[in-house]
């Protein structure tokens, strides 16, 4: 099989520009295990496409709320006419709220697509890409919140460093943010291409392959949107979401988020206790969650159709009875 997914078809490469093909598709809803009078939760709807695969598994008792901050995603998901389907204009870490707003009081399901959606990449005017020339602004919901370009104009050396070196992995941070500081005493930060020239200056050696300012790209993204901050609030929160027996699917595409994932699963799905409390095992908390199976990456075949698929990584767990849950019950 291996030799099969290994060829590369000529017709297999990556999507038009403002297109977005969901990453793992099959595998994301084969492991939500969806039951046709289920509830679930799209946390991150983006174009669609993993709540139109939970739609056509659903049957005529079934619901699904999908949730984005992306106005145009929240759009997009206006056009899906069923009476089934109910999207709501909301990051994923008010995903409590936004149950209560929709009357439910628990979901079979949870699926987090993490990350930026490509229609948000290849729209050069949101700013996320330095293949355009246009504005820094990198939010996800430019409704709200600090573009890239003012917090670029604002902080000092040592947070652009603790942000790039932190949120990027760039090794050369200190250096970029030296950079940002003394260009913008004569000019202020406006661009894509201004800030890409500038770290480009300030990195001596890269990876081969990779743009040297794709890193800075990256760590200055997840800081405009807290996208870090949003995920280590929103996944404790999927607990209390999610009925016994139901299922939390994370995609994840760099190591920061999964580093996360990874954590809290781990966390959740043992008899943790401090270290040098003398407790007995009937003392222990029970455990919330039970993975299921071992991390996924997207096949050959996938990465070879979507190379955007080639970072992600897939991780399922599923609500055990205990805790809030518990209480509820």
């Amino acid at each position: 099989m291996s030799a099969v997914l290994a060829q590369a078809r000529p017709a297999e490469r990556e999507p038009a520009r403002g297109t977005h093909l969901p990453v793992m598709l099959e595998e994301a809803i084969d492991a939500l295990s969806i039951r046709p009078e289920g509830v679930y939760l799209d946390a991150t709807f983006g174009r669609g496409g993993h709540s139109r695969a939970i739609l056509e598994r659903l049957g005529p008792d079934g619901r699904l709320l999908a949730l984005d901050r992306d106005p145009q995603a929240i759009a997009e998901a206006r056009r899906i006419d069923d009476r089934r389907f109910a999207a709501l204009h909301r990051p994923f870490a008010e995903l409590a709220a936004a149950l209560r707003e929709s009357g439910l009081a628990a979901v079979d399901g949870v699926l987090l697509d993490l990350g930026v959606s490509s229609p948000q990449i290849d729209e050069g005017a949101r700013g996320f890409s330095f293949r355009f020339d246009a504005p820094l602004d990198m939010r996800m919901d430019p409704t709200q919140g600090e573009t890239a370009s003012s917090f670029l104009a604002t902080a000092d050396v040592q947070k652009l460093t603790e942000v790039i070196r932190n949120h990027g992995e760039e090794r050369f941070a200190f250096q970029i943010a030296k950079k940002i500081v003394a260009a913008r005493s004569e000019r202020p930060l406006a661009t894509t291409q201004q800030l890409a020239a500038l770290v480009r200056e300030a990195v001596r050696t890269r990876e081969p392959g990779q743009d040297a300012a794709t890193r800075t790209f990256q760590a200055l993204r997840i800081h405009v949107n807290q996208e870090l901050d949003q995920l280590a609030l929103a996944l404790p929160r999927t607990l209390d979401a999610l009925k016994t027996g139901g299922r939390l699917v994370v995609i994840s595409f760099h190591s920061l988020e999964d580093r996360l994932v990874k954590r809290f699963m781990r966390e959740q799905s043992s008899d943790f206790s401090p270290k040098r409390l003398p407790l007995r095992s009937a003392e222990l908390p029970p455990p919330r969650l039970r993975p299921i199976g071992k991390p996924m990456k997207a096949s050959l075949r996938e990465v070879a159709a979507n190379p955007r698929a080639r970072s992600a990584v897939m991780r399922v767990a599923e609500r055990l009875a205990g805790g809030a849950e518990r209480e509820r019950t």
